[in-house]
């Protein structure tokens, strides 16, 4: 009688044996995320998702700009960070927000995030509030216009102060019906000599304030 061949086994036990000494494929990391500063329009559109939440009624009561100093500046009309308050007239009430494309110090975080409620007395001259629909020109399109309009002056003014830091503020102002950006030069709009309005609605250029 024949006996079995061994060879097939063996055959057998060394494919097996090469098999799991194969490496496993190795998971590509992924890339780190890239993080861009974002215009004015497109954080107060965040912050007032939930705003909503907080209130039905809420309003923009003003917005501004908010500079980060671990942050690379993006393009003009753009903010790593912004600030906003909105407020409800059925509740009497405002309340804080926060968009930040990144964590940061402080109270500050990522995406959109809400702060106490404050008490509010009601509008009241250029306290008052605004609806979402009148915010109709993007802080990147608005900063093009004070630049590109010669009355403004500017792109005079920006040339003459060379890294002097810009930021933005939405708000409701005494001399115009509808809510104006103001660009503004300087660390702070209440120690800045320049200022360009510009109508949120219409993305018409208003006035320079000096």
């Amino acid at each position: 009688m024949l006996k079995p061949s061994i060879f097939p086994t063996i055959a057998l036990l060394a494919i097996l044996t090469a098999c799991s000494d194969t490496p496993a494929p190795t998971t590509a990391k992924k890339a780190p995320e890239k993080v861009e500063p974002i215009t004015g329009q497109s954080a107060v559109f965040k912050m007032y998702g939930m705003a909503r939440s907080w209130a039905s009624d809420a309003q923009v009561l003003r917005m501004q700009s908010m500079r980060l100093t671990d942050v690379k500046e993006g393009a003009p009309g753009t903010a790593p960070a912004w600030q906003a308050t909105f407020v409800s007239a059925a509740k009497l009430q405002s309340r804080g927000y926060t968009f930040s494309i990144v964590e940061g110090e402080g109270n500050l975080h990522k995406g959109a995030f809400a702060g106490p409620e404050e008490s509010w007395r009601g509008p009241r001259g250029t306290d008052s509030s605004f609806l979402m629909a009148a915010i109709k020109i993007d802080t990147d399109a608005a900063y093009k216009t004070a630049m590109e309009t010669p009355r403004s002056h500017a792109a005079e003014y920006d040339k003459q102060n060379p890294g002097k830091p810009i930021s933005i503020i939405l708000e409701r102002t005494t001399n115009h019906p509808n809510p104006a950006w103001r660009i503004f030069w300087g660390e702070s709009a209440g120690t800045s000599n320049f200022s360009v309005l510009i109508d949120a609605s219409t993305g018409e250029y208003l006035e320079t304030l000096r």
